[in-house]
């Protein structure tokens, strides 16, 4: 069927024949995704469902913060409506929301001069610490953000429900600092099945030969996935297609 469409583009138009590379593409995507739904009915009906599947999940994980989370809102309208706040009241709580819609588009040094901002205004709010020590990971800075996140974790182990230990945990990674780095993964997976806690440790596993221990850990987050509702594998895919990735790398079906 999309050997017979390209044939039909190809004779009317160089654009129409440029879109079904396009959907040739979303379709292959969708494939290696394991969204078969999506792949029925991008193959069925492309030029409604290729688009559809480009801004519905091919967009939503591959931008520049894509298998991360901060909770907010990300509109042009929630910036201009914390902007005007912060004009007017100028309160620490403006200053961290303002930084986490920044966090989530990628946009770290403007969310880095946020939360400097709210800590200035409120330096021992844990939301503000957790999220400026994880925005300070992204940006490089491991041992500034090893602070922040520390304190928070330690308080408060399932802080942001556990995002913030799993950013220790990375935070503990990028220093070398393997073994406590495992310990941390080992916690958060105590209270959660986050693919993304699954994947790293599963990594750290395969860095140390331990085969079998990052076969299991893969397996289990493929399992999951299996079952899982459609928006966290919207949300996870990204961990699950490294999964994936390691599976075959280190010799698993």
């Amino acid at each position: 069927m999309l050997a017979l469409l390209f044939d039909l583009l190809s004779l009317h138009s160089p654009l129409l024949l440029l879109f079904g590379l396009f959907a040739l593409w979303m379709l292959v995507d969708a494939l290696r995704r394991g969204e078969w739904l999506w792949a029925v009915f991008i193959f069925l009906f492309a030029p409604l469902n290729a688009p559809l599947y480009f801004f519905l999940v091919y967009r939503a994980q591959a931008g520049p913060m894509r298998g991360f989370e901060l909770p907010g809102a990300q509109t042009r309208a929630r910036i201009k409506e914390l902007q005007d706040r912060i004009h007017h009241l100028d309160n620490a709580r403006d200053h961290a929301d303002l930084g986490d819609v920044y966090f989530q588009q990628g946009k770290l040094d403007r969310a880095e001069a946020c939360y400097r901002a709210a800590l200035e205004r409120e330096p021992d709010d844990p939301d503000t610490q957790a999220h400026y020590g994880q925005c300070l990971l992204r940006l490089g800075r491991s041992a500034e953000a090893l602070t922040l996140l520390e304190r928070v974790a330690q308080a408060d182990p399932d802080h942001d429900f556990g995002h913030t230990q799993m950013a220790l945990a990375e935070t503990l990674t990028a220093l070398g600092r393997t073994d406590e780095a495992i310990a941390n993964w080992r916690q958060v997976l105590e209270r959660h099945t986050y693919a993304r806690a699954r994947v790293q440790l599963a990594e750290l596993y395969l860095a140390r030969g331990q085969r079998d221990g990052a076969l299991t850990t893969l397996q289990e987050v493929l399992s999951d996935d299996t079952h899982a509702p459609a928006f966290q594998r919207r949300r996870e895919g990204v961990w699950v297609s490294k999964a994936r990735s390691l599976l075959r790398q280190a010799g698993g079906r």
